[in-house]
């Protein structure tokens, strides 16, 4: 009797182990999931919190949403609890779609917007060069940032063996360059014997499609390429009593082992002779050629079409605020005047690209995207006497001199400045000189 008992006590506790059995591995299983998840996040936390604090750069944990928020939105809140801000006169427009594309930015770093950004996450570098907006202005409040490609083998190589003067026939000089006023003769101004500002391209054989005569996604040329328009700079700035010196120099064909992704260890060279050469060079821009096609580079003002530009921050500056700040001078200025040819301040990490730039030599050095791969350069050089307009008056101000007489013809029509046109006839060829820094 006691043995069949016992049977029947085993036989019972089999059927009870058999029933839960599922049961306890289900929870042992959930348990080592729960540890596993708690240490996976514990390590992910850990690394976020190291990146921060190398990285110095809050917005990127926030992936700028305080930059792709409407003006009017902060402007309505702010006025909500400080009886003293009125509120935005503007009726804030900010519907279920605006709310679901931000929503989407945030939870998979997309932008519904931009395609690109799909791809960005499933190709390798394709998201070398990703940015975080700083500050954006009004017409580019979804976020579509500055686009950066590296130039095929062919154009690295081309124009090596032909003498930097080879097309000096393709282009007529414009009025007034050089220094000079519409009459041919040399401005006088002491001032320009002291050159401040330092203009240099980084990645100097950017082109333009209309330029070229090509259909390319990333237009780049050994003579028409971005130094004019830095060339261009440099005259509009001296003609406003600014002294400024300016490099054309062509890396591509001067650097034995040329790589491109060195291109700004070969500027800062350029910068370092620069400084040398010129004691009081305070202010530094590094003029590119952004990759976005034309619709997300060209705006219009007064019937007339303008390059947009983005300016760049880099992030590996320890003092990368300061630059900021300086850069914030030239865009809010130019948002009050010409509303629409900022694309606003884009800020780019150490893990994304360079990171540096060159800004920790000034904290007034910034990057200048002007244009796209489809502006034409009478666009750009519209543009550029904007900007030196606005350039000419900081540097004024903080030097403390006397503003000069703008010599560009301007007019107003509801509170936006129009300047004259230059007829394609009329573009300047800046290609008739070596390889210089002044």
């Amino acid at each position: 009797m006691k043995w069949d008992d016992e049977s029947n006590n085993n036989r019972w506790n089999k059927r009870v182990l058999k029933k839960w059995e599922p049961i306890i591995l289900s929870g042992r299983m959930f348990m080592l999931m729960a540890v596993a998840s708690a240490a996976f996040f514990i390590v992910i936390g850990i690394g976020v919190i190291a990146e921060q604090k190398a990285q110095s750069t809050p917005l990127a944990g926030m992936k700028g949403i305080a930059a792709q928020m409407p003006t009017q939105l902060f402007m309505n809140a702010i006025a909500m609890e400080m009886s003293g801000v009125p509120a935005s006169a503007q009726q804030l427009q900010w519907d279920s779609k605006d709310a679901a594309r931000l929503l989407v930015r945030l939870m998979t770093n997309m932008n519904p917007l931009d395609p690109k950004t799909l791809l960005a996450g499933e190709l390798p570098r394709a998201n070398r060069e990703q940015t975080v907006p700083l500050r954006l202005p009004e017409g580019n409040q979804y976020a579509k940032g500055p686009a950066d490609y590296m130039p095929l083998p062919d154009q690295l190589t081309q124009g090596e063996e032909e003498p930097r003067s080879s097309q000096n026939d393709k282009f007529k000089p414009l009025p007034g360059s050089s220094g000079k006023d519409g009459s041919g003769t040399k401005q006088p101004s002491s001032q320009l014997n002291n050159k401040v500002v330092f203009i240099y391209h980084s990645h100097n054989r950017e082109s333009w499609n209309p330029v070229l005569k090509s259909k390319s996604s990333n237009p780049n040329d050994s003579e028409l390429n971005i130094t004019l328009v830095g060339k261009r700079l440099q005259d509009q700035l001296e003609k406003r009593g600014v002294g400024a010196a300016h490099s054309d120099k062509d890396y591509a064909s001067s650097v034995e082992g040329y790589k491109w992704n060195q291109s700004y260890k070969y500027s800062h060279s350029t910068i370092k002779e620069a400084m040398s050469q010129h004691q009081d060079l305070q202010f530094f821009f590094d003029i590119h050629r952004d990759a976005l096609g034309r619709e997300d580079s060209t705006v219009t003002i007064n019937n007339k079409s303008y390059a947009q530009v983005y300016f760049i921050i880099g992030h590996r500056n320890p003092n990368w605020k300061k630059n900021e700040k300086f850069a914030s001078e030239i865009h809010s200025r130019l948002e009050k005047d010409y509303p629409g040819i900022s694309r606003g301040i884009w800020g780019k990490s150490a893990a994304q690209g360079n990171g540096e730039y060159n800004q920790s030599l000034s904290p007034n050095s910034v990057i200048v995207e002007i244009g796209g791969i489809d502006n034409t350069l009478e666009e750009s050089y519209r543009t550029v006497d904007l900007l030196a307009d606005l350039i000419a008056d900081i540097v004024h101000e903080q030097q403390g001199d006397k503003p000069v007489t703008k010599p560009v013809n301007a007019d107003s029509n509801k509170g936006k400045k129009a300047y004259s046109a230059y007829s394609p006839e009329q573009l300047r060829d800046d290609t008739n000189a070596t390889t210089s820094i002044g």
